[in-house]
């Protein structure tokens, strides 16, 4: 298998016009389908992310740039690392157009020229600090964080999707079966007692209960994807077809939680990452000095319905990001 390793970002400039139109013609009439703005709001700090790329992970092969179709002014599309992707180049007609972030990214597999390894991030999720490949994929796998967790289906959760994707996990792996295949992976220190402890108290379910998600820039291998799409193509189809997010769709951790029951990752430590949720200030606090700090080297600024002064944390994330980052990428026009 070759070592290359690609990232995926998907972008949404939900100030487009065009965009905003076409998004109009399909509003969802769904109480179950989500298009609220937290989905589509912008924190004018993407440029940060491709200049903490080019510092932090220089080796990364290409960087695939998904979008509906508009890319940033100041983006320099002739950058021979950057590929951009719109939606009708990989997704299946079928379809299109869509408004929900699950088809997206249940899709990735289908970009052209995607290497079989390859990093997927929301445009939330940066690199923090210096990262090396073996810290996103280890003797041909996916690093990742394993631990049993019960799902939380508490308001603005991913709950209803993550008991999706458990229902497709429980049907095609006997957890039993996979604990013993992988004992040494999913019992390791570098989970932190937390994580060794869940585990241990949910061992004796028959099933997965859930597994510990950290909200982060995920690995995976193109052929997992295949596997899923073979293995549930009717599941898949059915949430790709919902033009917004709604509560019947699985979405990517299917892909992630494949690999941790299938044994088919290699362990790596959970303090590399960290997901801030900004729905109070003093995770915002944190998120600051993380950045200043580069604590961690995998974070997530994550905005949720309960975000209070959107516009004065984007103001103040975006200063540390300034200072951090004062020079302009080559992906930067």
């Amino acid at each position: 298998m070759s070592n290359e390793i690609d990232f995926v970002i998907a972008w949404v400039d939900g100030n487009d016009e065009n965009w905003i139109k076409e998004k109009k013609q399909y509003a969802p009439k769904d109480a179950t389908e989500d298009d609220s703005v937290v989905r589509y709001r912008d924190w004018e700090n993407l440029k940060y992310w491709f200049r903490s790329v080019e510092r932090y992970t220089p080796w990364v092969r290409k960087i695939h740039f998904v979008t509906w179709g508009h890319v940033p002014e100041w983006l320099d599309t002739a950058n021979p690392k950057l590929h951009i992707v719109k939606h009708e180049d990989y997704i299946p007609k079928e379809y299109l157009p869509t408004f929900n972030s699950h088809t997206i990214e249940l899709n990735l597999h289908r970009i052209p020229d995607l290497a079989e390894q390859f990093v997927y991030f929301n445009d939330d999720m940066f690199v923090n600090r210096p990262m090396k490949p073996e810290q996103f994929f280890k003797n041909g796998l996916p690093c990742d964080v394993f631990g049993l967790d019960c799902v939380y289906f508490g308001i603005d959760s991913a709950g209803p999707y993550i008991g999706n994707d458990l229902t497709v996990i429980n049907k095609h792996f006997r957890k039993s079966v996979s604990l013993k295949k992988n004992l040494g992976k999913y019992f390791k220190l570098r989970y932190g007692a937390r994580r060794l402890y869940n585990t241990f108290f949910l061992t004796p379910w028959r099933w997965f209960p859930g597994f510990v998600y950290q909200h982060v820039a995920n690995g995976y291998l193109k052929k997992t994807f295949e596997e899923v799409w073979a293995a549930e193509p009717e599941m898949l189809d059915a949430s790709c077809k919902s033009r917004f997010r709604s509560e019947t769709n699985v979405n990517q951790w299917v892909f992630k939680f494949w690999q941790l029951a299938e044994g088919n990752f290699y362990p790596r430590a959970y303090k590399l990452s960290r997901c801030f949720h900004l729905s109070a200030d003093v995770y915002c606090d944190e998120l600051l000095e993380d950045i200043k700090k580069s604590t961690h080297g995998l974070i997530c600024i994550n905005d949720v319905q309960r975000t209070t002064d959107f516009e004065g944390k984007r103001d103040r994330i975006n200063a540390a990001f300034a200072e951090v980052f004062p020079e302009k990428s080559s992906f930067e026009r």
